[in-house]
């Protein structure tokens, strides 16, 4: 359904002309744009039900219930929470402000219950009173520390995933990313007065049946249904692509810009083959407890209950979420905090057990000169890095998101003698040397400049990170996962997957497809008088957020001069909100969050090698992912 932003009263007339002049740009015939045309629309005949209705059943306190039952562990995760994540709501500000009314676009994932039940952009019969404002998630109901019952902060909610379908009510074919879900809007087997619950399993008559509609789904156990989300490329609006990918030299290919393509990553490796793995496989591995039920009640599911974990690289919001939002009964007028202090703390486990798995490190030493009492010294090493997940390394959401190779050199008496990509806790600085491995996406807009290539920092030297706006890619050296070709039947060049600004080469001639390792060659120097063996350990680090991300966004929130939440959300339900940003920009309380948190838990070292840790939220700490050790003789 076409959404007619341009008929729309705006609050301000300078934010009416401001989208006045994109819509113009973006359909040339004075219509105009829906940022999210496909897929079910708004106006649901069985609205989605509140996740917290779920949990009657599927969670779990006693025992090890709460590691195995589906509701209980689904909600420390990052798809329970993504309407509270506070970076998200940071950059969501920035990309209304690159092209207002986009957060539409971003919040159809974020919330779903919200974006269906019309509180975002769009009702069933047109847009919303202000699709600005709903664009920046101004009508929601219920508020950040509310508990999952008629809230749509409730993120990534049970009813939704377990209604979607593989084609649409027409038999249209799935959609894979940017939401473009089809959702079962029909009566259960025709008569059953509400939508079937979807899921893995059957259920025979005489024996355990569940309370509600059901209907067993092969859509549920295919990666297809995680692809719904996990590729986003550009808004697919009403007038096409918002924008299209260009290359080094600024031909433009034509093809939506790919700003996350998890799901096509892994569709193109191994994993996806037959005998492969599934999304599933990783991100909800089955449990094996002998006590495993899905439900109150219900069968025994061992072997066969895939845990609703979620979890990713992930450890830094969940819990600032936590933090923050768990527990509010201190603050007068707030909803008193959505609990799940437990949840979320397994969250940010689950996570790290999970990088845990996602490398190996291997160093070797192939040339060592030792140094006299006169004369320096020097190693040469090498470093490689194997990619032992299904996507590339890091993967998803490329702002910010980064990995990277410390080398250490230590002398016979732990002495530190030469350092190459060193991390200051204290600044959350990343010193970039010359040898440094930082594997990371590097997303621009071209010729932004005037540099005539892909520009990703501003007049002021400083990184960008627009979303919406970029059209190029400056790099892109994440490692491929094994057996990975980046060439497809619809973009036989690669352009949409290949590495960029790091040849991987092709695991044989010819084959097409690349190597899911890296080799880092370093020459270290060895000081004069410093005494062997030398000790050389190579850490990798996985980092959600840099510090210039988080800078930017601030910078962004300040410069742009974009409203405090509550301002820009003013006269709405819930307003004006005692916790989050409140009277803060998204991007400065997100800053705050970062750079001045209060006490917490243990998140990373005040040194690499140190067993004295920080506390606090530490400035998106970086999380270990596997270190190896060489010795000299």
């Amino acid at each position: 359904m076409p959404l007619f932003l341009a008929c729309c009263l705006f609050a301000a007339d300078a934010l009416a002309t401001d989208w006045l002049h994109v819509s113009g740009q973006l359909a040339p015939s004075g219509a105009a744009v829906d940022f999210t045309p496909h897929g079910t629309q708004p106006g649901l005949m069985f609205s989605l039900q509140s996740a917290g209705s779920c949990g009657g059943c599927h969670s779990g306190t006693a025992g090890n219930a709460p590691t195995f039952r589906p509701h209980t562990t689904w909600s420390g995760s990052m798809m329970a929470n993504a309407t509270r994540d506070p970076l998200f709501w940071a950059a969501l500000d920035v990309a209304n402000k690159d092209v207002p009314g986009a957060g539409d676009f971003c919040l159809r994932c974020h919330t779903p219950s919200g974006w269906f039940g019309g509180r975002v952009s769009k009702t069933s019969s047109g847009p919303t009173v202000d699709p600005i404002k709903g664009a920046a998630g101004c009508f929601l109901e219920g508020t950040l520390d509310s508990e999952d019952f008629f809230s749509d902060y409730e993120g990534i909610s049970c009813h939704f995933c377990h209604r979607l379908s593989p084609t649409g009510p027409l038999g249209q074919p799935n959609n894979i990313g940017n939401g473009n879900v089809w959702l079962d809007d029909t009566e259960c087997n025709g008569d059953g007065g509400e939508p079937c619950r979807r899921g893995p399993y059957t259920y025979t008559t005489g024996g355990f049946e569940p309370p509600h509609q059901w209907a067993q789904s092969a859509y549920h156990v295919d990666s297809a249904i995680c692809g719904n989300c996990h590729d986003v490329s550009t808004p697919d609006t009403s007038a096409g692509p918002l924008k299209t990918l260009k290359l080094a030299n600024g031909t433009d290919t034509g093809q939506a810009f790919p700003i996350e393509r998890t799901y096509s990553e892994w569709k193109q490796s191994r994993f996806s083959a037959s005998g492969g793995r599934s999304c599933q496989n990783c991100h909800m591995p089955d449990s094996e407890d002998p006590a495993a039920t899905a439900c109150v009640g219900g069968p025994s599911r061992t072997g066969n209950l895939p845990v609703h974990t979620f979890v990713g690289g992930n450890t830094w919001v969940p819990q600032i979420i936590r933090g923050e939002y768990s527990d509010t009964t201190s603050t007068p007028g707030s909803a008193g905090g959505i609990g799940r202090m437990d949840e979320l703390a397994r969250t940010v486990q689950w996570a790290r057990d999970l990088l845990n798995t996602a490398a190996d490190v291997e160093t070797t030493l192939s040339a060592y000169t030792a140094p006299t009492a006169t004369i320096p010294g020097a190693i040469s090493a090498r470093v490689k890095v194997t990619n032992r997940s299904g996507h590339k390394l890091p993967s998803g959401y490329g702002e910010g998101r980064r990995m990277w190779l410390n080398l250490q050199v230590r002398d016979a008496g732990g002495t530190l003698v030469f350092e190459s990509a060193r991390y200051d806790t204290a600044s959350g600085v990343l010193v970039e040397d010359a040898q440094s491995r930082v594997y990371e996406v590097l997303q621009g807009i071209w010729n932004r400049n005037g540099t005539g290539s892909c520009d990703v920092v501003d007049e002021l030297g400083r990184k960008i990170f627009h979303f919406v706006l970029n059209d190029c890619v400056a790099k892109d050296n994440r490692i491929p996962p094994e057996g990975f070709r980046p060439a497809t039947a619809t973009d036989p060049n690669g352009y949409q997957l290949r590495p960029v600004g790091l040849a991987y080469p092709e695991t044989s001639p010819g084959s097409g497809v690349l190597v899911h390792y890296d080799q880092v060659a370093y020459d270290v120097p060895l000081p004069a008088g410093a005494q062997g063996p030398f000790s050389v350990a190579a850490r990798l680090y996985y980092q959600t957020s840099s510090r210039e991300y988080v800078e930017f966004l601030r910078n962004q929130a300040v410069e742009r001069e974009i409203p405090g939440e509550n301002q820009m959300c003013s006269g709405e339900i819930n307003r004006p909100a005692v916790v989050g940003p409140t009277d803060r920009s998204r991007g400065e309380f997100m800053y705050e969050l970062w750079s001045a948190p209060p006490p917490g838990e243990r998140l990373f070292a005040d040194s690499f090698d140190s067993t004295v840790f920080a506390t606090g939220y530490g400035r998106s700490p970086p999380e270990a992912i596997a270190v190896d050790t060489a010795l000299t003789q």
